[in-house]
């Protein structure tokens, strides 16, 4: 098969879409359970801290379980078990079955990231990563963006809300069949072709993955530039929950739309954002084809989609419902275009080996922010409105492009400058 590592990031693409679309579900269908189960949205952002604890606390232990037992059985593991979690929300009855049931959901979605960052080391070239990383992180604007017509124009209306999660969960057991039928790390996979092989191990380092240390994770966590990333996930990942958790919400309360009105609009903002993946990926990709080294182009592209996230002020103050939601759109274009670099990295900083534990570990560290943050944005909402969560978030990301540009000083030798490689067609 030709290209056949685009073949993978496409499956990688719809795990992740299977992920936001599970992770959705709740968003969605929150309109019509908070009411039923006489619950606020103090105790509403409480469960998803539930999820968000689970999740990070999960990614690095995952993580290493995929480090361990390949990227193709972990990943099927992962998806397998959270389609189960996904399902069992339809017995939820209220406060903490809910949270117990987001808890479950959030450390069997842990390995997905760890997961994909991993496929992507073992079949790309540094040069091609954060535009792979792009593609496959499509898929969390992807899910994000079917989950309000399929959940709050089809399945509820119809349905119920036991629905949504059924439904959707249900979906993750077809991409399992189809993963172990397609995924083998390229040096085992029975239909690459030798020019493919060869392109991807010539632009790829093997000088680091010899190391070895008594422990893995005292290596990951030794590093200053395991922290940037650490760091900098913690502020920019909650802004992201703030627009996923809270959207449908926020049209709701704030904007006075219905169920139907929030199916036909809220996917808009995930749109952008899948637009936002793939021009990220694609402009740190370009910039390393201009003689930048892979850092520096990484900065550079992160620094460039921070500029974009002060338009969520204009968000909460314009008048027009339809101008706010074209600031949104906006705002999340430039969060996953960040997203496409800062996944990218770990990829770029570790050894193949060490990628999957690595990336988990980030997300561990981006979960102490999201402990704290989304409790906060429960209360600030419940007591002060929307507005001033708009203006907090505008400014995380600035914040964390100033750790990042500070704090990474990671060098691989590719940090050099692309060195020459054979040219193939993606």
């Amino acid at each position: 098969m030709k290209n056949l590592r685009w073949y993978m990031v496409g499956f990688l693409m719809l795990s992740t879409m299977l992920c936001y679309l599970d992770r959705q579900a709740l968003s969605i269908a929150s309109v019509v359970i908070l009411p039923q189960f006489h619950l606020d949205k103090l105790q509403y952002s409480w469960i998803v801290t539930a999820y968000t604890v689970a999740y990070g606390i999960g990614q690095p232990l995952v993580g290493r379980f995929i480090d361990r037992v390949n990227t193709r059985r972990g990943l099927a593991v992962s998806v397998t078990a959270w389609s189960i979690a996904s399902m069992m929300h339809a017995l939820g009855g209220g406060f903490w079955s809910f949270s117990a049931l987001r808890a479950l959901l959030g450390v069997t979605e842990a390995g997905n990231f760890p997961g994909a960052a991993k496929a992507v080391s073992e079949w790309f070239p540094a040069k091609e990563r954060a535009f792979a990383t792009g593609v496959y992180n499509c898929g969390a604007g992807l899910g994000a963006l079917i989950a309000p017509p399929l959940i709050a124009i089809w399945l509820i209306p119809h349905y119920g809300w036991k629905a949504a999660f059924i439904a959707t969960g249900s979906l993750g057991f077809i991409w399992v069949i189809g993963w172990l039928f397609l995924y083998y790390s390229p040096e085992h996979h029975p239909r690459i072709s030798k020019e493919e092989l060869e392109y991807i191990h010539a632009g790829q380092d093997e000088t680091l993955a010899t190391c070895e240390t008594k422990s893995v994770w005292r290596e990951v966590l030794g590093r200053k530039d395991f922290w940037a990333l650490g760091i900098g996930r913690m502020l920019s990942d909650p802004v992201w929950g703030f627009y996923l958790y809270f959207i449908a919400l926020y049209l709701h309360d704030a904007r006075h739309w219905d169920l139907a009105k929030i199916g036909m609009f809220a996917w808009m903002p995930f749109l952008a954002s899948d637009f936002g993946s793939l021009a990220g990926g694609a402009y740190s990709s370009w910039l390393i084809k201009r003689g930048y080294s892979v850092i520096t182009a990484r900065k550079i592209a992160m620094c460039t989609c921070a500029a974009l996230m002060p338009c969520s002020i204009p968000a909460a103050l314009v008048g027009s419902q339809y101008l706010a939601i074209f600031f949104i759109c906006i705002v999340a274009f430039g969060h996953q275009a960040w997203a496409a670099s800062m996944l990218t990295l770990p990829a770029d900083l570790f050894p193949k080996r060490l990628v999957a534990c690595a990336s988990g570990f980030t997300a561990t560290v981006s979960t102490v922010g999201s402990m704290v943050f989304m409790p906060f944005i429960g209360w600030m909402v419940k007591y002060h409105g929307y507005t001033p969560m708009f203006f907090i978030v505008a400014f995380m990301h600035p914040l964390a492009a100033v750790v990042v540009v500070t704090l990474l000083k990671g060098r691989r030798p590719e940090d050099h400058g692309p060195t020459p490689t054979p040219t193939m067609a993606g």
